[in-house]
């Protein structure tokens, strides 16, 4: 590992790789120089000229290309590689809730998580949701982002509302208020707590009772509230929507993330269409995948899978997506990783499951994790073009042919964010000595 900090002027100049800038265009030979935290120049066909006090780095043979983006992101769910909790399995276990960690506790489990996330080649990350209302994700994003623990550059995202007119708490079920001001008000609220976006379960989902991905939670008049509430208070609202009237609720009240929407119809998939510019898909594949395939150990075998709704949305998502591709929707990796059979640090599985089950070529993989991601989460990032952040990996292999090579972390030879160095192989040290 090398020393992460550098004279705020000093270049960095990833020499003589294979540069994929993130926009989808073919990965070129060049030259990536960085100055402090930003990226300076992009030299196609390289031959830039070293300066005194330079830092070289020979990436002969090797790919540079922008750090990955994960779309839908549960920092505060417990299980991730090395670290397995299947006491949060719903529904075969959620005893996960009968032991809860402190708040110090939790926020220590997601600074864990976001390291190894980032050990894995994200750099930042767009949150689908907290796990509990404590407001963990907004003290993560902010140590991350002064630099006092490792991580994605961070968009937090409230716990998920999920407009149930009863909830439970410590002493049993007690009567919670809906209607358009009680979303109002709890917008308002997390707005107020700092967190980036507000999350509402628009529609429920088959894990919680057979049939509930096509149950719609919220009317009109409370999704319209939200919107205007989120316009007021300045969040961007995310949703959990499956069913075509729950989608259809998101497109037309403003929300900008869309997550899951399995069952889109063809009315459904023409409003998307005509919402292209202004909203993000993140359809969770990789959850999927593991409930179907991965899930045996922890109790999720073909007929639980096929209880819990996995069997059946994956196949609609097979369905759907390679369409939503073909009209210039833009869907994005994040495959709700977090769960024991699903642990955070396999997150570049989303982007070989959309080239295998979506039709995605590589490189339009690659751009979904990249250019999108720097899009949904409105900052500079997901691009090797000048004045952007330097979030940079080098990658042994070739990604834009094969994204499989994402999914090992020793093929990482150096991951840079913000111009600084958060990992960097012997292999690089001893080129540039």
């Amino acid at each position: 590992m090398s020393d992460p900090t550098a004279p705020a002027d000093q270049r960095i100049v990833f020499r003589g790789g294979l540069v994929f800038d993130g926009s989808g265009a073919p990965a070129v030979p060049g030259d990536v120089v960085v100055r402090g935290g930003t990226i300076e120049s992009v030299r196609v066909g390289g031959g830039t000229e070293a300066e005194p006090g330079d830092q070289v780095i020979d990436c002969a043979g090797l790919t540079v290309m922008p750090g990955l983006i994960d779309s839908h992101c549960h920092l505060t769910f417990p299980s991730a590689l090395g670290h397995i909790d299947p006491s949060f399995n719903p529904p075969v276990d959620v005893s996960f809730f009968h032991h809860m960690p402190t708040p110090d506790e939790h926020l220590e489990i997601a600074k864990r998580n976001a390291r190894i996330l980032l050990d894995h080649g994200f750099t930042s990350a767009y949150s689908a949701g907290s796990l509990t209302p404590v407001p963990t994700e907004v003290f993560l994003r902010d140590q991350i982002a002064a630099g006092a623990t490792p991580g994605p550059r961070l968009r937090a995202a409230s716990f998920e509302r999920d407009n149930n007119p009863v909830q439970m708490g410590p002493d049993g079920p007690r009567p919670k208020e809906t209607g358009p001001g009680a979303v109002r008000a709890f917008i308002a609220e997390q707005a107020a707590i700092g967190f980036d976006s507000v999350k509402l379960l628009l529609s429920n989902d088959d894990v919680f009772f057979e049939g509930g991905s096509m149950v719609t939670q919220y009317s009109q008049e409370e999704a319209a509230a939200a919107g205007e509430q989120a316009r007021e208070s300045g969040v961007w609202l995310n949703c959990h929507a499956q069913n075509p009237s729950s989608i259809q609720l998101a497109v037309r009240n403003g929300f900008r993330s869309i997550y899951h929407c399995s069952y889109a119809d063809p009315e459904t998939i023409d409003m998307l269409d005509e919402a292209k510019d202004s909203i993000f898909l993140s359809p969770a594949v990789g959850i999927m995948w593991a409930n179907v395939y991965e899930g045996a150990e922890y109790g999720i075998d073909t007929a639980m899978a096929e209880r819990m709704g996995s069997v059946r949305s994956l196949e609609a998502m097979t369905f759907l997506y390679p369409e939503l591709r073909s009209r210039g929707l833009r869907v994005l990796p994040g495959g709700d990783y977090g769960f024991p059979n699903n642990p955070i640090g396999r997150n570049a599985r989303d982007l070989d499951l959309f080239v295998r089950l979506f039709g995605y070529t590589p490189a339009e993989a690659l751009r979904a994790a990249t250019y999108y991601g720097g899009l949904v989460l409105d900052m500079p990032v997901g691009l090797l073009t000048p004045g952007y952040h330097a979030d940079i990996l080098v990658v042994d292999g070739l990604p834009a042919d094969d994204v499989t090579v994402l999914q090992d972390p020793d093929n990482l030879l150096a991951i840079v964010q913000g111009g600084r160095f958060h990992k960097r192989a012997e292999r690089l040290e001893r080129a540039t000595a």
